[in-house]
């Protein structure tokens, strides 16, 4: 489903699969494995070209007929793929680009980010197993299970496990962040 979006996506804006890959600086290769759905792009290269198009990642996942409900079932959720050593993320939610719910399992050390960033939404993260740091601002907030926090995520934040077991927790993002 990716790549026939970034496919419609590029045709709309008129780029060559060259020009759209030079200006997400990711190899025309790789750009053109995507839109063949031979590959699955990492989080980072969907923030890139979702960014290319001044579109969120939500938007890459679109879909034009998207039902008014949407059942989510565990074996068949997208997962957005991080850097090695980072966290992946199971989307729940259908993507009409409105509000992003996203799943994740850290394991120890595992963090979402090698530094903190922020992008223009509001962000809850619920731990749901565990213990959760979230560094939001430059201060670090210990979460255990059943707690949340909620922020301007336009401040600069990661996650952390820094415990020596699992953490799950649900993340929810409106609107979805490029």
């Amino acid at each position: 489903m990716i790549g026939e979006r970034l496919r419609e996506l590029r045709s709309e804006h008129g780029m060559s699969l060259r020009e759209l890959a030079r200006l997400a600086d990711v190899s025309p290769t790789l750009l053109s494995q995507v839109e063949r759905s031979v590959t699955d792009p990492s989080l980072e290269t969907m923030r890139r070209l979702a960014g290319v198009f001044g579109q969120s990642i939500a938007s890459l996942f679109a879909d034009p007929a998207l039902p008014s409900v949407w059942i989510s079932k565990p074996g068949s959720r997208t997962v957005l793929m991080a850097a090695k050593g980072r966290v992946s993320y199971e989307r729940l939610t259908g993507g009409n680009g409105q509000l992003e719910v996203l799943r994740a399992v850290l394991e120890p050390g595992q963090e979402s980010a090698a530094e903190p960033r922020g992008h223009p939404s509001s962000e809850c993260a619920y731990v749901v197993a565990g213990v959760l740091r979230a560094e939001i601002g430059g201060v670090n907030y210990d979460l255990l299970a059943g707690e949340s926090v909620s922020f301007d995520a336009r401040l600069p934040h990661r996650y952390c496990n820094c415990s020596d077991q699992q953490t799950e927790v649900i993340l929810s993002v409106t609107p979805p962040s490029p």
